[in-house]
């Protein structure tokens, strides 16, 4: 089994790979209890940084804003015994027009159509997100436990 991790804020080629594609992420946050929230979302590459694009009544948009630590996991679409785990801290948002235009982008590479406007509920919000740490994990020669 191959397993590669890092620490630091670079992203690892794998993990830059996984998270430019078309390929889900279970996005992990902290409820103000103390307790994990997670949901599957888009995920994408910008200027060599993880983002995730959300709206500002959310709760992962909630969570971040009062405690910024997030984890990601993406799972390679094509192959789900592939993937990357990143472990960091949302160090930036970006709202307006850069998110709503980024929203479309997103939905061109998952859904081959612009997202529906009227499915926008609230502002659209990026989340930049800095790895602290990084594992990318292929199980196709052998069980990870």
């Amino acid at each position: 089994m191959a397993v590669k991790t890092a620490n630091g804020s670079e992203l690892m080629p794998e993990t830059e790979r996984l998270a430019g594609g078309a390929n889900f992420a279970a996005v992990a946050t902290v409820l103000p209890s103390g307790r994990i929230q997670n949901q599957l979302v888009w995920v994408g590459v910008e200027d060599d940084r993880i983002v995730v694009n959300t709206e500002t009544h959310r709760a992962k948009y909630l969570n971040a804003r009062s405690d910024g630590r997030i984890a990601l996991v993406i799972r390679d679409e094509r192959d789900p015994y592939r993937y990357a785990e990143v472990r960091g801290v949302v160090s930036e948002t970006t709202s307006g027009d850069r998110a709503r235009a980024h929203v479309d982008e997103l939905a061109e590479d998952y859904t081959g159509k612009p997202y529906p406007p009227e499915a926008i509920k609230s502002e659209r919000v990026m989340l930049w997100v800095t790895p602290e740490r990084q594992t990318f994990i292929d199980q196709n020669d052998g069980i990870a436990d």
